[in-house]
């Protein structure tokens, strides 16, 4: 076979390589999965990396999780990383900024919508990872910015993890100096939260015909 035949028949080939080593998992988030204020190693999506590898699954998981990230943000920047890493899941763990600073709960639910919409248009199964704000936003927003994370999930068939910080955020000892960000000490709880449902949508991928 000629050498540029055969480099053609390895780019047809390169989806089911990427398939049979498992799929690459992208994490789409924001400094709470972006290992903020602690060195990158100690953040949960490392950790994560270094389960998957410790159980042999072979799963490249790509962080592309930036401090202080959007719904927006994410948004934008998605349709650039599903054509790169091609992943077979991608966990959204994004709408904590847009809270903060007040957005438009329809505006932050549709984005999101956007995002799951995409991945499902390139293949790639989602997992929601769900945040709630402190109780001094106020009860009606902090309700409506949780129900949005079920209500996607339910509407489009996502995994869902209903809250990322569960156990962590209400232990002052397990969160920052700023009150809002896990300490490093706190990143395996955070993993621990995450991964019955990341570890089975994983499960579901590798049972497929």
């Amino acid at each position: 076979m000629r050498p540029i035949f055969r480099v053609l028949l390895c780019v047809l080939l390169l989806p089911s390589i990427a398939w049979a080593k498992g799929g690459t998992i992208v994490i789409l988030g924001d400094s709470l999965s972006a290992a903020h204020g602690m060195p990158a190693e100690s953040g949960w999506v490392s950790l994560l990396a270094r389960r998957l590898q410790d159980q042999g699954r072979d799963h490249p998981v790509v962080n592309a999780s930036i401090s202080g990230e959007t719904t927006a943000g994410g948004l934008a920047r998605l349709p650039g990383l599903l054509a790169t890493h091609r992943p077979s899941v991608l966990v959204i763990e994004l709408g904590a900024n847009d809270g903060l600073r007040g957005l438009a709960i329809a505006q932050i639910r549709d984005n999101l919508a956007a995002m799951i919409e995409l991945a499902d248009s390139a293949g790639a199964r989602v997992v929601l990872l769900g945040i709630e704000l402190p109780v001094n936003f106020g009860r009606r927003y902090r309700s409506g910015l949780r129900s949005i994370y079920s209500e996607l999930s339910q509407a489009h068939g996502t995994a869902l993890v209903p809250f990322l910080l569960e156990g962590v955020a209400l232990e002052p000892e397990l969160v920052q100096d700023d009150g809002l960000h896990p300490t490093a000490q706190a990143q395996p709880r955070l993993l621990d939260t995450v991964w019955p449902v990341l570890s089975g949508v994983l499960e579901d991928r590798a049972n497929l015909p």
